[in-house]
């Protein structure tokens, strides 16, 4: 176990009494005395100093010596330590290809989220490509104010490239690239439900939601930190 998830275990300890995490989120927005975090949170003297030192000792906040009154220390939560506990960024990619088996619907739901709501390259293919997107991925993207082309389905082979972030988007695709000898192997794997398998309309809708939130998940690993996520665009009244 590395230095990086010990510090990051001890963080996370610290925070996991709700006393603890109270004076956490009572610091967020600005600084304050033990005496005035006792007071907001109704916590005896000695209990707001046993706390406050196990959150120093995880770095989480830290004591400053008051301008005015010498006698009074204040209370500052260190953000970055934070933001520390989000797991660490994926290398840099060039661009992101989802993968299926057929390239008809979950790949192609995924790369067209990608675009719309992370503003990045992104391609779809897959390892047995069909001959056309299904009418219900094309459907449920249109729902959502997404295009799909009906007829731009690849083969995992012709699309990915060296520095891709390449991610596999159902278990088949996954064990197809695992073994050796495969063309590309994933860096991600997703094991989002075959939607074709159940053919409705809410089963199309159960994988673009599936997708939705993964991505919403992945984009700050890989997007710079500037660059904000579009929210969800719902077309219908």
């Amino acid at each position: 176990m590395n230095d990086d998830l010990r510090r990051r275990a001890q963080v996370h300890a610290a925070l996991g009494d709700p006393a603890r995490l109270a004076i956490v989120d009572s610091l967020v927005l600005g600084d304050a005395s033990p005496g005035e975090v006792g007071q907001r949170l109704g916590l005896p003297t000695n209990l707001v100093a046993h706390h406050v030192k196990v959150l120093q000792d995880a770095g989480l906040v830290v004591r400053a010596r008051s301008e005015g009154d010498r006698r009074r220390t204040y209370l500052r939560l260190v953000p970055e330590v934070l933001a520390s506990l989000a797991p660490p960024a994926l290398d840099a990619a060039d661009r992101v290809v989802f993968v299926c088996t057929h390239n008809s619907a979950r790949s192609q739901l995924a790369a067209a989220l990608w675009r719309d709501r992370v503003g990045g390259t992104a391609a779809s293919a897959g390892t047995h490509p069909a001959a056309r997107v299904h009418p219900r991925a094309v459907k449920v993207a249109h729902r959502h104010g997404l295009t799909l082309d009906p007829a731009a389905t690849a083969h995992v082979a012709d699309v990915v490239h060296d520095g891709d972030l390449v991610i596999a988007v159902c278990d088949n695709a996954h064990e197809d690239l695992a073994g050796p000898g495969a063309p590309v192997h994933p860096r991600l794997h997703w094991s989002v439900p075959d939607p074709a398998r159940v053919g409705t309309d809410a089963a199309f809708e159960a994988a673009y939601s599936d997708l939705a939130g993964r991505i919403t998940r992945l984009a700050p690993a890989v997007v710079p930190a500037g660059q904000r996520m579009t929210p969800d665009r719902d077309p219908r009244p």
